[in-house]
């Protein structure tokens, strides 16, 4: 037997609305992407939804109208997807790196600070936190630092990379909406998809509006509205040299269906995570995930103890992976690779134990809605085996 790490939920519902928008004959960004922002708007109750054609895009998009540029930078983990650092970088700006937090894989509020109370120049114009696993981060004292650290001539903005945390709902709001922008992914693995994709929520009005142009071109006008209005189709206005990152009609069809399903998925998924923890509770050899306010379960991290065992993760890992399992780790610490070690010379391990320590000790477990219970017992097994045959 074996158990892939994720399997998307697709069904005819998608598969027809697909279909809808190839014989409608509008294949790109139109009313179908229209509908399907104000849907998700509405679903986590922003002012402003834009659809993008992936997280990656939409963090550039988010970055630059939030100033990142030469001589300014970012704060963010260097336990994430190199993305969300990466973006700051395409726009010329720099990335400061804080810790996770000892117990959990969020960004530390004390990190942060610590960098915050150094950056004399200002340079600092957003902090970053990412919603690891769908687990969140500590928003309010994050936006407390934010405003905290703000002058009048240099505001600080809050960016939560939520491709993890959809949907995610605290007394306080969805994830995406606990800062100045949100930005979710629609990737083929995430929590709903739309194979390539994301999504980008503000309730700041001078925030959407840039944003918009910036999405295409820097147009001041989409293809939809040049196309579907009584203005001349051909009339336009560049405002920027902006990017490509619109999302078609064709991959929002898909989405619309995704979100109408997402709070089912959700709830499927933490079936399985209730059964896992169950599992795995008394297993003196590995500590299980963290678990706060919101949680989307996106992901199951699973922390093994090396001084429970006789082997590391890397060993451990590929045994289940030989067993069956398709899993995989999330992630590996952003200076654990070249180019970073490259640009940041002090971006070490040394400088950042927790997140080092995350990463050595972690295994992602297969987890999507609708596992069989064949398929979560068999998960189960084979870590439970793989720890019994190392045990110390």
């Amino acid at each position: 037997m074996k158990v892939p790490f994720f399997k998307p939920s697709i069904g005819d519902e998608e598969k027809n609305a697909v279909l809808e928008v190839m014989s409608s004959g509008w294949l790109t960004t139109g009313k179908v992407t229209h509908e399907f922002e104000s849907e998700f708007a509405d679903y986590v109750g922003s002012k402003h939804a834009l659809a993008v054609n992936s997280n990656t895009s939409g963090m550039i998009l988010a970055m630059e109208a939030c100033g990142v540029k030469e001589g300014k930078a970012v704060i963010t983990t260097p336990y994430t997807f190199v993305s969300t650092a990466a973006s700051a970088i395409h726009l010329g700006g720099d990335v400061f790196f804080a810790d996770t937090e000892k117990d959990s894989y969020s960004i530390s509020p004390d990190s942060i600070e610590e960098i915050l109370k150094k950056d004399t120049g200002h340079k600092v114009v957003a902090i970053v936190p990412v919603h690891v696993a769908g687990n969140l981060c500590d928003m309010k004292r994050i936006n407390e630092l934010a405003k905290k650290y703000s002058t009048k001539e240099n505001k600080i903005f809050v960016i939560e990379d939520a491709a993890h945390s959809f949907p995610s709902k605290t007394a306080a709001g969805f994830a995406g909406t606990l800062g100045d922008i949100g930005v979710f992914s629609f990737y083929a693995t995430k929590t709903i998809t739309t194979g390539e994709g994301g999504m980008v929520t503000t309730n700041d009005d001078a925030l959407a509006s840039r944003m918009t142009k910036m999405r295409l071109h820097g147009m001041d006008r989409d293809a939809w509205d040049r196309y579907t209005s009584d203005k001349a189709s051909w009339e336009y206005d560049i405002i920027a040299p902006g990017f490509k990152s619109n999302l078609p009609d064709v991959l929002s069809a898909i989405g619309r269906e995704q979100l109408k399903k997402a709070e089912d998925f959700r709830k499927s998924r933490i079936e399985v995570v209730k059964k896992y923890n169950e599992a795995f509770k008394d297993c003196d050899f590995l500590t299980l995930p963290p678990d706060g306010e919101g949680n989307a379960w996106h992901l199951y991290l699973l922390q093994i103890k090396p001084e429970k065992l006789d082997c590391d993760r890397n060993t451990f890992a590929k045994e289940l992976q030989e067993a069956g399992l398709g899993i995989s780790m999330h992630f590996i610490a952003i200076f654990h690779f070249t180019y970073w070690k490259s640009r940041y010379p002090d971006f070490t391990a040394e400088n950042f134990p927790n997140a080092e320590k995350h990463y050595q000790n972690t295994i992602t477990l297969p987890l999507y809605p609708y596992m069989t219970e064949e398929e979560s017992d068999f998960v189960i097994e084979k870590v439970k085996e793989t720890g019994k045959k190392h045990h110390a």
